[in-house]
């Protein structure tokens, strides 16, 4: 009888045993999914705010044409000067109430062009600087720290998910350029450019899409992205707190990886705004003409959210970046020689497939050198994240700056002339600090 009792209690322990890795394995598995879930929101969220926005964008420099380029200027100066600050806001915040609160600016700017005026604009430019630099820092620290954590729960390479939750979102991302200049090409297509009641209804339909995307970024989940236990006790501690985050915001400037990668980020930023406000203006316009602008643009979205994803599907590494960041670097080195020294406006088909085939260029560019940029940060900077992609918006958004207030004053070739010279600049930088971090690497292992 005792035999038969020990048996039994054998099986019963064999049996909870069994049955222990089932509950582990269902955890283990659910739990991972739950990033991937996050990003999927994030780029949702995203593709619906950014849809209303680029596509005002893209209209200010015709629309609005007495200030449009001047209320954009301002908007990235605003930009530079609140992202020196945004790691700040964003580590006190956090990154998805940040991401939140970033998309109110976006809201005010598209409201503000239901009448575009002086009194409205400005100030909508001026508060939206503040929420894009938190939006984009917020952004740029969630999808690192959601891909750390699905890399680290499914015991997977981490730079291999960095490169493809980066992939998928800006992919996502960039496909606003095709969704918001497909809707534009449809509201516009049968009135003026520029029409009172085409241009309100289009804004109000901006509006509609950038509330969903608001209430779409409040179902994202809390990630651990601080690391900081928050100032509660003193206002000597509270002192101490910020004056840490202020040393933390510039102590990348002060590393050699950071100051070879700056150019880079400035050229991305001017790559951008050269699409806005050069090509829209002096290619595609007087090719195609106003209307013609959504159509372009929803090309050069299309190109650029495919890259994005075949870029971020093939980043593993730093040697991965280098030589995808080096062949989006020929091919746009490519389209402005094109422009410097061959082209002029064609008769026929041709007239059309040029400048059609000029956005597809720009669109591979700038979808490599989103992935490639925001990836290579997330590996060299895994400590001061929200610090680096500070910088990155700081010196983006400066450069846009600059093209938008240069742009009234200065010709196309000129412009072409210093894109060349900063993309030349910009890769030799990458390159030295790229090739040297892999010899490094290999010469360690």
């Amino acid at each position: 009888m005792t035999l038969i009792q020990k048996l039994e209690e054998m099986e019963s322990v064999e049996s909870r045993d069994e049955e222990t890795p089932l509950v582990a394995d269902n955890s283990s598995i659910e739990y991972p999914k739950n990033h991937a879930r996050d990003i999927h929101i994030l780029c949702c969220a995203f593709l619906l705010i950014f849809l209303a926005y680029g596509a005002a964008q893209n209209l200010q420099s015709t629309v609005n044409s007495d200030l449009g380029t001047t209320s954009l200027g301002i908007l990235y100066t605003s930009f530079t000067f609140f992202s020196l600050v945004a790691s700040m806001v964003v580590r006190v915040l956090g990154s998805k109430k940040a991401l939140v609160l970033g998309t109110t600016g976006y809201w005010l700017f598209v409201a503000a062009n239901l009448k575009p005026k002086w009194y409205t604009m400005v100030p909508a430019s001026l508060y939206m600087g503040f929420a894009a630099s938190i939006i984009w820092v917020g952004q740029g620290t969630y999808l690192t720290c959601a891909a750390r954590s699905h890399a680290r729960d499914c015991k997977l390479h981490e730079g291999t998910i960095i490169g493809y939750f980066n992939g998928e979102f800006w992919a996502m991302f960039a496909s606003h350029q095709l969704v918001g200049n497909l809707i534009t090409l449809a509201l516009l297509k049968d009135g003026k450019d520029g029409s009172t009641t085409g241009t309100t209804l289009l804004f109000i339909v901006f509006l509609f899409s950038m509330t969903l995307g608001t209430i779409l970024m409040c179902f994202l989940r809390e990630q651990d992205d601080t690391g900081d236990e928050g100032p509660k006790d003193s206002s000597v501690s509270f002192y101490c707190h910020v004056l840490s985050l202020s040393k933390s915001a510039i102590n990348p400037l002060f590393d050699v990886r950071m100051l070879l990668i700056i150019p880079l980020m400035a050229y991305s930023g001017l790559q951008q705004a050269f699409v806005w406000a050069e090509f829209t203006k002096y290619v595609v316009t007087p090719a195609l003409g106003v209307s013609g602008i959504g159509g372009a643009m929803a090309v050069y979205g299309a190109f650029d959210a495919i890259c994005s994803l075949t870029a971020g599907r093939l980043t593993s590494s730093i040697l991965s970046i280098t030589l995808i960041t080096s062949a989006g670097a020929f091919i746009q080195a490519i389209l402005f020689l094109w422009l410097l020294l061959k082209y002029s406006l064609a008769s026929g088909i041709l007239r059309v497939m040029y400048p059609i085939l000029m956005a597809a260029m720009l669109g591979i560019g700038d979808g490599v050198f989103n992935t490639q940029i925001n990836a290579l940060l997330g590996m060299l900077f895994k400590h001061d994240m929200e610090a680096a992609f500070a910088q990155l918006k700081v010196w983006q958004s400066a450069s846009i700056a600059v093209v938008f207030f240069l742009s009234p004053h200065i010709s196309l070739q000129a412009m072409i002339v210093i894109m060349i010279i900063v993309l030349a600049v910009s890769l030799v930088g990458f390159l030295y600090l790229t090739l040297g971090l892999e010899k490094a690497f290999s010469s360690t292992s």
